[in-house]
């Protein structure tokens, strides 16, 4: 049974495993607030990315449960589980305009054009980008990028987003900026949120809360 005040996101003892027997994530707990935004700290490999995978449904979650608004969903689909994913390369469509590649995931929805199109400049308004739905991504900073990316996952508004280190390919300067950006736009919209990154400083602009993973192990901060 699904309850309406649930967590927005609940791990109960989730473990990520191959079949060469490596433990990628070992037992992770978790509970995330609906509207919380929650850093995953850890240095490369401790398997912050992996759990991040798994609750995408990306990666097969050997035991545990992983439940959203109180729904088991490691039996759904990925395409299903309603959840927004930005990378940290920001993976655009190079042959979509920015406009379009907001609109992607609202294209397979039925939605009327005008609909999509409102919804497009919604979103480019949210993300500082006004005024540009028309232009190449090819044709984008960095930083504008992954402005895009953020747009293009929140458009379909999303009941959980979760961040695989979209930053950590800036420099520092705009990396902080962006953080306060992204951390501003997640509270506006309300969006209940999973970040994942090795900057410490860049987790206390964006979250919280902190948790961290060493050797696939979640611990408190």
């Amino acid at each position: 049974m699904v309850e309406n005040d649930a967590p927005a996101l609940e791990l109960r003892g989730v473990q990520i495993s191959y079949p060469d027997g490596f433990v990628a994530v070992d037992g992770a707990d978790l509970e995330l607030a609906s509207g919380e935004i929650l850093a995953l700290l850890g240095p490369s490999g401790s398997g912050k990315s992996t759990l991040l995978r798994g609750i995408a449904g990306l990666e097969r979650v050997t035991a545990g449960e992983i439940r959203m608004r109180g729904r088991a969903i490691d039996a759904v689909p990925v395409h299903r589980r309603n959840i927004g994913m930005v990378f940290q390369d920001g993976q655009l469509f190079p042959h979509r305009s920015v406009g379009r590649n907001i609109a992607y995931g609202l294209e397979g929805e039925g939605r009327s054009r005008q609909e999509i199109r409102d919804r497009v400049e919604a979103m480019l308004a949210l993300v500082g980008l006004e005024g540009f739905g028309g232009r190449s991504v090819q044709t984008l900073s960095g930083g504008q990028a992954q402005r895009v990316a953020l747009a293009r996952s929140l458009a379909r508004e999303p009941e959980l987003l979760l961040l695989d280190e979209p930053l950590s390919a800036l420099d520092r300067a705009l990396r902080e900026r962006l953080a306060d950006e992204l951390r501003r736009i997640l509270a506006e919209t309300g969006t209940s949120a999973v970040h994942v990154t090795h900057d410490e400083s860049e987790a206390e602009r964006i979250a919280d809360r902190t948790m961290v993973i060493r050797e696939g192990r979640l611990s408190a901060r």
